[in-house]
């Protein structure tokens, strides 16, 4: 892998993409804060390490699906498994080389191709970084480039360091990303986040019926607040906080877990069939205050 990082934004937001390792943020500072999980070695942690490191695309599908042999929307997968859980989580993109395609100060655009072998289809992924003023904003673009209907989920997975508190403004919960029932509930103790404080350790789990702003961060010894905020695609927020990682994970998506499965039983939040040539997008913002 190369190092070579590329720069934007020239005011109080600074970004650090890596294109050769996931068009991935390697940082994101505001008001000269860095504000995500931000290894030192890269090699090591965008490499081996790269599930819980600064912040990615998810495409052609969001969180995990059966590694090995199944079946989707009339396909034959194999899919191998790319996490300690035996799973395929994420998508196919998030650790290969992606072009950059535009670049200037304040933007830059990135594209792979990708799919064909254990995922049958192939398809094209575009993403968009811009910061504008106080605001850094994430666009995603998945188009089906092959001759059959495609499922398709998309998502960005973020890592925000601590100390972090996060608000989730939902009132229903997929209440564990582990095991998800077919319809979300109420949101009820732990996964009531709808108040700004700290995220509980071991909590992993989906939100919907989001309200807007959907998302409040804040970093109370920096004094600086972001709202995330996201179009109509972002229909779910994943959010997770694994026990020994300084950090807390907020993924606006346009799916629920078990997507797979989701699809192929009529569930709500399942993937979406893309049609050919056809795209699915997926747009989300960050603006920061000093607070």
């Amino acid at each position: 892998m190369t190092a070579e990082l590329l720069r934007i934004g020239e005011g109080p937001i600074e970004v650090e993409i890596l294109p050769m390792v996931g068009a991935r943020l390697h940082r994101l500072r505001a008001f000269g804060v860095d504000l995500m999980r931000t290894p030192h070695d890269l090699a090591e942690h965008h490499g081996a390490d790269s599930w819980f490191w600064g912040g990615y695309a998810m495409a052609p599908w969001c969180n995990r699906l059966p590694a090995g042999a199944s079946r989707l929307a009339g396909h034959d997968l194999r899919l191998a498994a790319n996490f300690r859980d035996g799973t395929a989580i994420h998508g196919e993109v998030a650790t290969v080389p992606w072009r950059v395609t535009d670049a200037d100060a304040r933007a830059a655009t990135f594209r792979v191709s990708a799919g064909g072998a254990g995922w049958p289809w192939t398809y094209d992924v575009e993403e968009r970084f811009a910061v504008v003023e106080d605001r850094f904003e994430m666009g995603l673009r998945l188009t089906n480039t092959s001759a059959d209907p495609m499922p398709g989920g998309i998502g960005f997975h973020p890592w925000f360091v601590d100390p972090v508190h996060v608000a989730i403004r939902a009132e229903l919960t997929h209440p564990s990303n582990l095991a998800t029932t077919p319809l979300p509930e109420p949101v009820t103790g732990r996964t009531d986040r709808r108040e700004l404080g700290a995220f509980p350790e071991g909590l992993d789990a989906t939100w919907t019926g989001l309200a807007d702003p959907p998302v409040v961060l804040a970093w109370p010894e920096a004094r600086i607040r972001a709202t995330m905020r996201g179009d109509e695609a972002v229909r779910f927020i994943v959010a997770a906080r694994p026990t020994g990682i300084p950090a807390v994970a907020v993924e606006p998506e346009t799916q629920a877990p078990d997507g797979a499965r989701r699809l192929g039983r009529g569930e709500p939040g399942g993937l979406e069939l893309i049609q050919p040539g056809a795209t699915l997008t997926l747009n989300a913002s960050l603006t920061f205050v000093r607070i």
